[in-house]
């Protein structure tokens, strides 16, 4: 069975990213490439003013051999294409290599929860019907309209149902609300599940008894029919196990603020951002706040956006670095984000932080080696030390060096 085709694969993606980043250059390319038209016709000039006074023919061709810039013009490239390389190899996919650079300067992070810091794999833990409703009844009602949708609470719900050996109803006039809830016809019944915040906006009341503290550190939809609730799910999420050693990681490489921000509800937030000891957190935000959230962090720092990168995207787009976790085969994360990440292995992000500030590193050591062995060599020629010998020999020895 064929699903995809050449272009449209992983592998296909893949090479795509790398072949665009190799094509594309870095702000420091663009530098040497703006400065580089003034290089040839300045060292020609001091060729020429070196032949007026001297008259020396070999002096000329020393200055000639030993100003070609062939060390300075690979500093950044060679350094470039073995960090995208690097980075592939680790599961990493730049788009553009001035992204790699930016990566190095970032110093803020914000992080999505729900399948980012968290395996985003929900499950049931509390079924809770109101009056003669019973929980099988509760949860075949939600999971038949849930299961059009595929968000990781509907995933939920229909597999606990599967699980259950429930017949699911069929489902018409499905709609979903983005990061609110859905509401379709089951079984001849207007059903809404949702957030509880939504279902009181569509001018449902929550039951008298509806008790809050039951729900803290649980993620709550709420379930409707025919406008009156008729019972709440409460499911739960686990925090990635490198999650806490990946937020240390990046500490120690000089980030400053690390926030999260979520759709889900303040208790459950809060349980996350108290075991991360996450800096800042906003909780019950829908796409539009995220992007709000990131721009006012843009004020102050750097950011890097971290997210799953389809709920995500707006977000991701906004940040001055976008980073996708899982993303491959996703092409509005590839879209949207900086660097696509093939795992959900968050220690993959603190690798690429590394990586940039370490290729950073190298791309101004080996453009200080150029330029030295370049000028150097033409101080020894204005003292009569460099021939045209000793001048190939430097040049090759800088190139080799860099």
């Amino acid at each position: 069975k064929v699903t995809r085709l050449g272009e449209d694969t992983t592998l296909g993606k893949v090479k795509n990213m790398i072949m665009q980043a190799e094509t594309s250059r870095t702000p420091i390319v663009r530098i040497i490439d703006r400065y580089s038209g003034y290089y040839t016709p300045t060292i020609l000039m001091l060729a020429g003013i070196t032949w007026w006074f001297t008259g020396d023919i070999s002096r000329v061709i020393t200055l000639l051999v030993i100003s070609c810039p062939g060390a300075i013009m690979l500093a950044s490239p060679t350094a470039i294409v073995a960090a995208v390389a690097a980075a592939a190899r680790l599961g990493i996919f730049i788009k553009d290599v001035s992204h790699l650079e930016l990566a190095a300067r970032v110093r803020a992070f914000v992080f999505d929860k729900t399948g980012t810091l968290t395996d985003g794999l929900l499950s049931v833990v509390k079924l809770t019907p109101v009056g003669e409703v019973t929980p099988a009844e509760l949860l075949k009602l939600a999971a038949s309209a849930e299961a059009n949708s595929n968000h990781p609470t509907a995933v939920a719900l229909v597999k606990l149902a599967n699980e259950a050996q429930l017949t699911l109803f069929p489902v018409e006039n499905f709609t979903e609300s983005h990061g609110k809830g859905v509401s379709a016809t089951v079984d001849g019944h207007l059903c809404q599940i949702g957030r509880p915040a939504w279902l009181e906006e569509q001018g449902l009341s929550l039951p008298a008894d509806f008790d809050h503290t039951a729900t803290d550190g649980l993620s709550v939809v709420c379930v409707a029919r025919d406008g009156a609730i008729i019972g709440w799910i409460g499911l739960s999420d686990k925090i990635r196990k490198e999650a806490g050693q990946a937020l240390t990681d990046l500490r120690s490489l000089g980030i400053r603020h690390v926030a999260m921000v979520t759709g889900d509800r303040e208790s459950v937030a809060e349980k996350v951002a108290d075991v991360l000891d996450i800096d800042e957190f906003r909780s019950e935000c829908l796409p539009e706040a995220k992007v709000e959230y990131v721009e006012n962090a843009k004020k102050s720092y750097r950011v890097a956006v971290v997210g799953d990168g389809v709920n995500d995207a707006p977000a991701l787009a906004e940040g001055d670095l976008g980073i996708a976790m899982g993303a491959i085969g996703s092409d509005i994360a590839i879209n949207s984000a900086s660097v696509a990440l093939m795992t959900n292995d968050l220690r993959r992000i603190p690798m690429l932080i590394h990586l940039s500030q370490k290729s950073r590193m190298v791309i101004y050591q080996n453009l200080c080696i150029g330029i030295l062995f370049v000028f150097g060599g033409m101080v020894l020629l204005v003292f009569g030390k460099m021939t045209p010998i000793g001048a190939a020999v430097l040049y090759t020895v800088s190139t080799l060096v860099v």
